[in-house]
């Protein structure tokens, strides 16, 4: 039967869009870490799905998104929020068409049923025998992971992917502190099976998601949705070091291979523990509908007091011959379910929408609400996103609207209460402002990209400030001082039009202004003054060139070591740089061809700013730790935690974020980290004082050490 003789009603052509809908969900969840439908909606059509495919057998087919799971594997690129972006996705370090080597799982990566209330809970539970035991766990919000481990060493470690395959993250997982890369027993090596695979969940925890968001904000960067998506994007990154800095944890959920300890799914957890592996101490063994329930109700309330995201509650048999025994359906165990938590949203007003300018001229609609209580905090604004949304769900003022947090932090419209007065009312059509709302210059939206941005960069105030605001922050020529709050005084003094102006402030351009005085005005002053010894690397990220994040601009200022040589590149030579895409490539150029910045680069070089790599950046002073890997944790009193990681790639060594067995030693600081301390004193990895570390550098005197201190 042809494909068109099949579709002889609504719901055989159902069957078909359901499955184009899903598959395109699956996409932008799993590959794009950029979900545009919620797990219930999701589901909820699955369902629909499975269903209308029972009905009519003869549409089966193998590729349906009910006969395999959703796969994060992509034979192309990665694509993920990340610098590079086109539009509201970019590419996530995959470099110029470098991937991760795909490996095939030796037990089949499935996916659990999801359910979303109690009585199919219950409905669950009572296919299964009597007196049987359920071990509950919470549901972590992250991506799963298999874990290798060969003769008790960790070889490989496999994404989902399609649950067939995955791709090889090994090098990646390796940065993560909560993952052993030998299996240990009462700090010793223990001798196990030949081959243990491991199954975790790799999560981002809050503080770490709310760090790397902020960053992101600062940057003018597309936010990671959730936490889930921030996981999965970075385990994707090409860069381990960069991975390590992200702050990945991971808790263990399922161990697999023969001749394995325990005969029940909680003790094989509790052997895991003993081995090193992080598991979460809310797992616990029920015997009783009753116990599950309870388990459910107090997590869904105590889960907000969490450090990391959890969406639901998994169950389990305990018994793992019984788990044997039930069996596995196309693509999920029979002996195991997922209930999830409801996503918290509130009714509210739309009162207005207004329009926000970003730095970079991204004009965003933001919703002004009635003031409602989500997630235990009271939200008055939130995103709308971008027009095209807007126009999607049909919002207007005065519409009544639901909101909930993503990820739990970033307040966002998710849809509308829909209006039986909209049939009186005629058909308005939400209208875009066609002109900036802060300084009138007619807006430009670029093709493949849903935002509309100002193009007035040199006279447009908040993308003004917004780019002062960058360049003095910590990360770009950290100049004490010059806060939002004062930048925004001495702008509306006249004091500051761009970048360059902050180079001839005063003494007493400053000290006479309300709230700051002499005192402020020297600390200003002299932050000023030693901005001008800020590395060109660090210039160029300041400069805030769209898309040329704090990595990307290193990249490009390790090519291009003067600012000369840069505004003379071409796309070609900028493209050949490593994670360097066309889109950023134009935007470097765009740049060097605005008369008005080149103006600015010329009054900041006349002021002294470095704009050039020096000999010394360029020559390492010695090469004294040539080889070594060297991990930085604690506080630190005669120098920041940035200073010390400059010192060691500057005399040959290699930072590094994680402990493992080969780390050199670690750079120790007060309150250093209880886990990089238990792994090192497992590992046997030397901790080196602040002290002891400046004097195997003989840097002292150079570096202004006192001994006396």
């Amino acid at each position: 039967m042809d494909l068109f003789s099949q579709i002889e009603n609504p719901e055989r052509e159902e069957i078909l869009t359901l499955r184009r809908e899903l598959e395109e969900a699956n996409h932008r969840y799993y590959v794009m870490n950029a979900p545009t439908m919620s797990d219930y909606d999701f589901d909820q059509k699955l369902r629909r799905l499975q269903d209308l495919e029972a009905l009519y057998p003869d549409m089966f087919d193998a590729n349906s998104p009910t006969q395999h799971v959703g796969s994060d594997l992509n034979t192309h690129q990665s694509v993920s929020l990340e610098n590079g972006a086109k539009g509201a996705y970019s590419l996530e370090g995959r470099g110029k068409g470098k991937g991760f080597e795909q490996v095939a799982h030796k037990y089949p990566m499935l996916s659990l049923s999801n359910t979303y209330s109690q009585e199919e809970v219950a409905d669950w539970l009572k296919k299964l025998p009597e007196n049987v035991e359920i071990v509950c766990e919470l549901k972590f919000d992250g991506l799963s992971i298999s874990l290798w481990y060969e003769n008790g060493v960790l070889t490989k470690a496999l994404t989902r992917g399609d649950g067939v395959k995955g791709d090889n993250v090994v090098e990646n997982i390796k940065t993560i502190a909560a993952i052993p890369q030998q299996i240990t027993e009462d700090g010793k090596q223990k001798t196990v099976n030949d081959f243990i695979e491991l199954r975790g969940e790799v999560l981002l925890p809050w503080e770490a998601f709310d760090r790397l968001n902020k960053e992101r904000e600062q940057q003018e960067e597309p936010l990671f949705a959730n936490p889930r998506n921030a996981a999965s994007g970075t385990l994707k990154l090409q860069d381990s070091n960069e991975v390590a800095k992200r702050g990945l944890d991971c808790y263990l959920y399922y161990m697999l291979g023969e001749e394995l300890p325990s005969d029940t799914h909680y003790g094989r957890l509790q052997v895991a523990k003993d081995w090193g592996f992080k598991i979460s101490d809310a797992v616990k063994v029920c015997h009783s509908l009753d116990e599950v329930m309870a388990y459910i109700n107090y997590w869904d309330t105590e889960r907000k007091n969490l450090p990391v995201a959890t969406d639901g509650i998994v169950l389990k048999v305990n018994s793992l011959a019984l788990q044997e025994e039930l069996g596995y359906t196309a693509k999920s165990p029979r002996w195991a379910i997922a209930y999830k938590f409801p996503a918290e949203k509130q009714l509210t007003r739309l009162n207005a929408i207004t329009y926000q300018v970003g730095r970079t001229g991204v004009v965003t609609p933001v919703a002004n609400l009635e003031a409602v209580q989500l997630s235990g905090t009271i939200v008055q604004r939130a995103t709308l996103h971008n027009e095209d949304f807007i126009r999607q769900l049909d919002i207007h003022e005065g519409d009544m609207v639901w909101i909930e947090k993503g990820g739990e932090i970033i307040p966002k419209v998710i849809g509308r209460e829909a209006r039986e007065e909209r049939e009186g009312e005629g058909n308005e059509v939400y209208t875009f402002p066609t002109h900036c709302p802060e300084c009138g210059a007619k807006l430009v939206r670029s093709e493949g990209e849903a935002a509309w941005r100002c193009p007035n960069e040199a006279h447009c105030p908040p993308q003004i400030k917004g780019k002062m605001e960058h360049f003095v922050s910590r990360k770009a020529m950290n100049i004490d001082g010059l806060g939002s709050e004062t930048i925004d005084l001495l702008y509306s003094q006249g004091l500051l039009h761009n970048i360059a102006d902050i180079y001839t402030l005063t003494q007493d351009d400053i000290a006479k202004q309300e709230r700051l005085g002499d005192k402020s005005a020297q600390n200003i002053l002299a932050g000023i003054e030693a901005s001008k010894q800020v590395p060109w690397a660090r210039v160029l990220f300041a400069l805030g060139i769209r898309m040329v994040g704090e990595t990307t601009a290193k990249k490009i200022a390790r090519r291009f070591p003067s600012i000369d040589q840069l505004q003379w590149a071409t796309i070609e030579q900028l493209t050949a740089i490593d994670d360097v895409g066309e889109q950023i490539a134009k935007n470097v150029i765009a740049y060097f061809n605005d008369l008005n910045n080149l103006e600015i680069i010329h009054r900041m070089h006349e002021a002294g700013v470095q704009m050039e790599n020096l000999e010394t950046e360029q020559t390492p002073q010695s090469d004294i730790l040539q080889g070594k890997s060297i991990v930085i944790s604690g506080v630190f009193v005669h120098h920041s935690r940035d200073e010390y990681k400059a010192m060691i790639e500057a005399h040959g060594g290699k930072n590094v974020g994680s402990v493992s067995k080969k780390t050199s030693f670690i750079l120790a600081g007060e309150n250093m980290g209880p886990e990089k301390r238990k792994k090192a004193e497992s590992l046997g990895v030397a901790l080196v004082t602040e002290e002891a570390f400046l004097e195997m550098l003989n840097t002292e005197n150079e570096k202004g050490y006192d001994r006396s201190n």
